[in-house]
């Protein structure tokens, strides 16, 4: 078994400023958390290779013409860990979670057609043995993705937050074509979000010049953002939720933002369905679950109904499979 690695404060700014950008180099890292560029470099690796944290490039869903939704898969009991081992495999599948008495699991689809996005709705999941029930959601819009200010890393100075913070997301762009050398460098980076441009190159067929000139011509149509991939324990927050909300839809816009301004709340999106709004939830522990739902939930506006479902298990995150509170490679997909 793997020795706990302790996490310091220095760990956790480091954390903190990978949150707000991914890509940052780590020299300017090191200058917004006043260190060397050593002892940045240095600590990343240590957290990257014990598995504790990895940086992963992921395409904007709704900017790249991707069909997200929500999925809630009902199995016998038997079955769920098999079931979701096997959504877990899957390159366009994220976020797998089990609960609901270790019966019910839920994930993000990200299909690159709607002939994908049915083929696993209408034929896979359907035929799959001990599966007992399917409800999916669509994205519709999403109001918050990355933990840019979650409070699990609240070690950062405002001054240096505003150092590293990207500029948010604008809702309602034009859509963006990716072209089949764009794919490839976003096959790299679901892996690994800093990898260097010349591993980059390679896989696109570019140069090295080109690939750097795409990834930053990506991120300023806000097609690509990065996210940092963790697991919540390791900094001491135990408590994990999904919570899907039904709100006034005259409200709906005011309930999502005032979601994506609550810090511990790492992705919420609109979704059509009864519940129209659903939220990932991460709280130190569950008094501090309690407290959020009943004084924070409890006070946004048109909300009328909440329904709270536990995390019995992280299976995946945005991109890593998690194993004994560490974040490893998914194996390739059957």
């Amino acid at each position: 078994m793997t020795a706990p690695v302790e996490l310091d404060a220095l760990d956790k700014g480091l954390m903190q400023a990978l949150m707000l950008d991914g890509r940052a180099p780590f020299s300017r890292i090191a200058e917004v958390l006043e260190v060397s560029d050593q002892t940045v470099v240095r600590r990343y690796r240590r957290l990257r290779t014990s598995g504790l944290i990895r940086v992963v490039g992921l395409p904007l869903g709704s900017r790249v013409g991707l069909f997200e939704s929500w999925l809630r898969v009902q199995c016998t009991p038997d079955a769920a860990l098999s079931v979701a081992g096997a959504l877990a495999r899957r390159p366009d599948i994220s976020w797998v979670k089990l609960g609901s008495g270790g019966t019910e699991i839920s994930c993000l689809t990200k299909a690159r057609t709607r002939q994908d996005r049915d083929g696993l709705l209408l034929e896979k999941l359907p035929r799959t043995r001990r599966v007992t029930g399917v409800s999916a959601q669509t994205i519709l819009r999403v109001h918050t993705r990355g933990s840019t200010g979650w409070c699990g890393l609240d070690t950062l100075r405002p001054g240096q937050v505003a150092a590293l913070k990207q500029p948010p997301v604008v809702p309602g762009q034009e859509r963006y074509t990716l072209d089949e050398s764009e794919l490839a460098l976003l096959a790299v980076l679901a892996q690994d979000g800093r990898a260097g441009y010349p591993e980059l190159a390679r896989a696109s067929g570019l140069s090295e010049s080109t690939a750097r000139r795409r990834l930053d011509r990506l991120r300023e149509l806000r097609a690509l953002h990065f996210d940092l991939e963790f697991v919540p324990s390791t900094v001491g927050f135990e408590a994990e939720a999904t919570l899907m909300l039904t709100a006034e839809p005259a409200r709906l816009a005011e309930a999502g933002a005032a979601l994506a301004g609550h810090p511990e709340v790492p992705f919420a999106a609109a979704v059509t369905g009864t519940a129209n709004l659903m939220a990932t939830v991460v709280c130190r522990d569950t008094d501090a679950l309690y407290t959020y739902l009943t004084e924070r939930i409890g006070s946004v506006p048109g909300i009328r109904h909440v329904e709270l479902i536990p995390t019995l298990r992280n299976i995946k995150r945005a991109g890593m499979l998690v194993e004994g509170g560490r974040l490893v490679d998914p194996p390739p997909a059957p």
